[in-house]
């Protein structure tokens, strides 16, 4: 009977934290600038709103794909982390592939998407948190996705300039708590001796 390669425990995330530390940094940043420019530009039009946040969900999503594949062969929770990366790359290449969207559609998309991968994000967070690693940063910033979502699909009709304000700020909060979480897990990781 042969063993499973992969690990749950603390000490397993923590063998991989040096690897993937800085993706959870670029991810952070990139959600940060995203949300700058969205503020920067609240009267932007649809079609600047669909590349940029196009842009951003294919740089999230290969990010997010590149964190869990490094992670697949110690932590179960990597399928969490790479199902919302698919979904994430797929909404961006849907923004491409459709670049006439209305903004109602496109604030439907947008609030769909943030639900599925704040559900994901969450599942994930549980299944690091029940192995002892560092979930805090998941589990925010996926609950703040989900609400983020039923907001936009509550409200969609608010107008594409509350629209930018509400994504910049969603995103600017989204990369700070990712931000935030890649440096507690290199913290974790240099406490543990593995960076």
């Amino acid at each position: 009977m042969t063993e499973s390669p992969i690990v749950e425990s603390n000490e397993a995330i923590l063998r991989i934290a040096k690897d993937v530390w800085w993706m959870l940094l670029v991810r952070g940043i990139v959600a940060v600038i995203f949300g700058i420019v969205a503020i920067a530009w609240p009267h932007a039009t649809v079609k600047v709103l669909i590349v940029v946040v196009g842009v951003f969900w294919i740089v999230d999503g290969v990010t997010s794909a590149v964190r869990a594949i490094q992670a697949r062969k110690v932590v179960q929770s990597w399928v969490w982390w790479l199902a919302a990366a698919v979904v994430s790359v797929a909404a961006g290449i849907v923004l491409f592939a459709w670049p006439a969207l209305t903004a109602l559609a496109f604030a439907y998309l947008m609030g769909f998407w943030a639900i599925l991968v704040g559900i994901l994000e969450v599942i994930g967070a549980f299944q690091v948190m029940a192995n002892g690693g560092q979930w805090i940063g998941a589990m925010v910033a996926g609950v703040l996705a989900v609400l983020f979502g039923l907001v936009l699909l509550i409200w969609p009709g608010s107008g594409i300039t509350g629209l930018m304000w509400l994504v910049g700020g969603f995103a600017i909060l989204f990369g700070i708590l990712f931000l935030v979480s890649a440096f507690q897990v290199r913290s974790a990781a240099k406490r543990a001796g593995v960076v």
